[in-house]
């Protein structure tokens, strides 16, 4: 067909064969190579440069790409366990890398970011002890939650092939992921630690000279090679809020975003992302298409877009294949026949030689006379010789038997094609069941239509299943049982919105948008639960001196980790692929949805909703009273114990 169409040029042919489907779904592989090392760099320097201060000492640019390194061997480990065990790769298996990038860094800049919460005076050992302490318990259960969800999509349950291998891989990513974070990327953290505490240089790993010594030496060097705060005769109590995210959301944001003229307009955005979101969910229809999954500039793109445009009022050729001997001749069979083949175009030998006999006045009432005729005169005819690739005859001594043979059936539909081809499919299967006929239907696209009535449930039904554990397991883990319940509504607010953004963006459901929305979830509880449980269990005056400080505490971890995450998708956007396209939109939306109601929404919403903080206020008024009475009386009774009190 290629050599024919290079010939003549002034015809334009397309095709369409299940072989050309298996090259052009593959053909994603070689294209998104070059663009998947770019991603990695670009998140390599986001991490390393989002981790960097001016402070020598304190700077933890290493960290940041170790970080990042740390998931990157994992996902290899993942791949080579996959491989060794007999795995093939496809191109579904792309968004492995970019799910367990986004769940890692999470981790790794939590663990940063909790080092950098704890007192410089204390021993590094004691440090990293009570950076794992404060961030690992809250790692290990979002690890776990991704087990889980993705475990239900790896469990036979699942009745698509695609999503159940997605599903195994990934769960063995994460489990690989935990384990490399808490282990390597702990070390890496302990050396630094060491480092510091020695005070060596964050980058260069040398000595950081003395004060005098930097005073006789150029600017430059000095800015190189100081800690900041040599000069000072009383060091910062946290010197890391220096830090450039940090300074910003302390004295810029926080206050920003918390202020009485701001919330209103923040309720008009969430009341607009609410109604967009809607109205997106009220719209999804239409399955899965068979150029979601393919190279963009590929000929079965080009065949599908051509049937589309000009053949959409009929359906594609589907192959009926009857795979048992049949009493053709028969009168009882042959109606049945018609009957399963009513309502369609047919291009059928039997059709044409039950004309034919009919025309002719041949008789053909038994076997013999039926194959006989078949054999030595149907067949032999130049307007009927192309049937014989549809008839297998199988010739046992002197006696022949029809084994098998086909036809093809093509439905005159509407121009919703896709909807009618799928209720089609519904009508003809279990007629292979209920009849006495045993047949079976094949077309090529028929692999990506099976799964549309599953496409539109599945992701529903996990992602509520999911939510369902998140709150039993929480529910036993956390007092204050109101964070449970501002999480559930966050990630469902969050899952909604990409959901039915999605939909207005034109992306359908295929087998690697119900993988995006189950890692949407998952995504989500990742970054909203540290947030909201820092809120809920916190013991400030106020609600406002609440989510400030939960910001203060997790907004670092939570920018590093999105931005890194966008940035890494860019390269997407150059590959020629409609699969890599539905996935960076799948993913953009996850990544900004979470980052709008991490930074927006939340912290405005729960300024004026419960839980209350008065009861905070009275037992800490409470706790001071009794404090004072209690020194009083100590200083009364002996005045050489003030020190100690």
């Amino acid at each position: 067909m290629n050599h024919l169409q290079e010939e003549r040029t002034d015809i334009q042919l397309y095709s369409l064969t299940s072989i050309s489907l298996l090259t052009d779904f593959q053909k994603t592989i070689e294209l998104t190579r070059s663009k998947i090392v770019v991603s990695l760099m670009l998140v390599l320097m986001a991490a390393t440069l989002s981790s960097s201060m001016k402070d020598c000492l304190r700077s933890k640019p290493f960290l940041g790409l170790l970080g990042v390194l740390t998931i990157c061997i994992s996902s290899v480990t993942a791949a080579g366990i996959y491989f060794v065990t007999d795995g093939r790769y496809n191109s579904t298996l792309l968004g492995i890398p970019f799910f367990a990038m986004g769940h890692g860094t999470k981790g790794v800049f939590e663990l940063l970011s909790g080092w950098r919460r704890t007192r410089e005076n204390l021993p590094f050992k004691d440090r990293v002890a009570d950076a794992y302490s404060d961030v690992m318990v809250s790692y290990t259960m979002t690890s776990s939650l991704y087990i889980i969800t993705f475990g239900m999509g790896a469990s036979p349950f699942t009745n698509i092939e695609a999503v159940r291998i997605f599903c195994q891989n990934m769960c063995i990513t994460i489990v690989l992921n935990y384990f490399y974070v808490f282990s390597f990327y702990g070390s890496c953290l302990v050396f630094a630690g060491q480092l510091e505490q020695n005070r060596y240089h964050s980058i260069f790993c040398c000595k950081i000279p003395s004060e005098d010594y930097l005073d006789r030496q150029p600017i430059w060097f000095q800015t190189m090679m100081s800690d900041g705060h040599q000069h000072s005769s009383h060091h910062e109590p946290d010197p890391y809020e220096n830090h450039f995210i940090q300074h910003f959301l302390r004295e810029h944001y926080n206050d920003w975003i918390t202020n009485t003229y701001v919330k209103p307009f923040v309720v008009i955005l969430y009341l607009i992302y609410a109604s967009f979101s809607f109205m997106g969910c009220l719209q999804i229809s239409g399955g899965s298409n068979i150029v979601n999954l393919l190279a963009s500039d590929s000929p079965s793109v080009s065949y599908a877009h051509t049937q589309q445009k000009y053949f959409s009022n009929y359906s594609p050729v589907i192959g009926f294949y009857i795979y048992e001997p049949l009493e053709y001749w028969n009168f009882t069979v042959q109606e049945d026949l018609k009957t399963i083949s009513h309502g369609f175009n047919t291009e059928s030998w039997i059709e044409q030689y039950y004309q034919y006999l009919k025309s002719t006045n041949t008789s053909a009432s038994n076997k013999t006379e039926f194959i006989n005729v078949l054999q030595n005169v149907f067949l032999r005819r130049a307007e009927f010789q192309h049937f014989k690739n549809d008839i297998i005859i199988s010739k046992s001594g002197d006696e022949a038997n029809i084994i098998a043979s086909r036809m093809y059936l093509v439905a005159r539909t509407s121009e919703n094609t896709q909807w009618e081809v799928v209720e089609l499919l519904e009508k003809l299967r279990p007629l292979s069941l209920i009849q006495s006929i045993k047949f079976i239907v094949f077309n090529p696209t028929f692999v990506f239509m099976d799964h549309y009535g599953l496409a539109v449930t599945m992701p529903v039904l996990i992602s509520g299943f999911s939510v369902l554990l998140v709150l039993i397991l929480t529910f036993f883990l956390v007092i204050q049982p109101l964070g449970n319940f501002w999480l559930i509504i966050t990630v469902t607010s969050i899952e909604l919105g990409v959901l039915g953004l999605m939909t207005l963006w034109n992306v359908d459901m295929d087998c690697m948008s119900i993988m995006c929305l189950i890692y949407a979830l998952n995504f989500a509880i990742d970054h909203c639960s540290p947030l909201l449980y820092t809120f809920v269990l916190a013991t400030e005056h106020t609600r406002t001196l609440c989510i400030q400080d939960s910001l203060k505490e997790h907004g670092t971890a939570i920018i590093q980790n999105i931005v890194s995450f966008l940035l890494g998708l860019v390269p997407l956007l150059f590959v020629p692929s409609n699969l890599t396209t539905t996935l960076f939109k799948c993913l953009l939306l996850t990544g900004s949805c979470t980052l709008l109601h991490c930074f927006v929404i939340l912290p405005v919403f729960l300024t004026f909703f419960p839980p209350s903080k008065k009861r905070h206020k009275k037992k800490k008024r409470a706790k001071r009273k009794e404090r004072e009475e209690i020194e009083c009386i100590e200083i009364q009774e002996n005045a050489d114990h003030v020190t100690a009190v």
